[in-house]
């Protein structure tokens, strides 16, 4: 059932080559963002590793269920008492040579409540930058809703903010959670309209967790986490350095906006 009101925090990181690190750092951020009152938290793609080379991740791939990267956010769930949406993890694909890129759910118990694995595949070549995560992940297939303390969730990430169709499918729940490493490039251009595009059409919040500044092999994402609300307002921004955005959610406010303007009820194509 909603809760009347909710903090939710999103963690922005500057994460590097070394696991361990990553990982430390991951766990002050979270306990700082439950610190400042929020019970549910979301950690930013790739939070645990982002090596000179893709291939870094497919190296620490872990099956599900069991690994060390999984305990630890375990572990960190329930030491903090929050809900964790946990960025991304490298899950083990039937693909050789390549590894799901999974959003993980723990509750406030340590308890795995969900899985995500991505379904749109980064692609992007301008000449003088590219990408090319098909290279090294596995294409999830499923649409995932997460039933949290704060209601129902719509699991994606980064890319999948450019096909909206993702969320059109079993609309109606309240919030999208949008962990990503959005390049600098694309992330000047598109990150903050596709932000509150989804927020707009869905009359929910969003909660995007972000990647930020220079990484190893010269990467360098855009940052700005920021939490969006359905009338696409944005409560709180990073715009770069690590460290978290945070806001409450307020479901009278969201229910409100789906009375007034009821385009959820008035649409045709489905």
């Amino acid at each position: 059932m909603m809760q009347p009101h909710h903090k939710v925090a999103a963690i922005q990181m500057n994460s590097g080559a070394v696991l361990a690190n990553n990982l430390a750092r991951a766990g002050e951020l979270v306990a700082e963002a439950a610190q400042a009152g929020a019970s549910l938290v979301l950690l930013p793609e790739y939070f645990c590793l982002m090596g000179e080379h893709d291939s870094d991740r497919v190296a620490i791939g872990e099956p599900f269920g069991d690994g060390p990267i999984q305990r630890f956010l375990s572990d960190l769930a329930k030491r903090e008492q929050v809900w964790l949406s946990a960025g991304t993890v490298p899950l083990i694909s039937s693909e050789p040579g390549k590894v799901f890129n999974s959003n993980l759910w723990f509750d406030d118990q340590g308890q795995c409540v969900g899985r995500y694995d991505k379904i749109h595949l980064f692609g992007f070549d301008n000449g003088q930058e590219s990408y090319l995560e098909s290279a090294t992940l596995a294409a999830g297939r499923t649409i995932t809703t997460v039933t949290t303390l704060v209601g129902e969730v719509r699991a994606s990430v980064c890319y999948d903010l450019r096909f909206p169709e993702l969320y059109r499918q079993q609309s109606g729940y309240a919030v999208i959670t949008a962990p990503a490493a959005f390049t600098y490039t694309t992330g000047q251009a598109h990150w903050e309209l596709l932000l509150r595009s989804r927020a707009v059409e869905n009359q929910c919040y969003v909660v995007a967790a972000a990647q930020t500044g220079i990484h190893p092999g010269g990467k360098r994402t855009f940052g700005h986490s920021m939490i969006v609300d359905p009338w696409g307002n944005i409560l709180d921004c990073r715009e770069e350095g690590e460290g978290i955005v945070i806001a409450a959610i307020d479901f009278s406010h969201m229910m409100k906006i789906r009375q007034q303007l009821p385009a959820l009820k008035n649409r045709i194509f489905n």
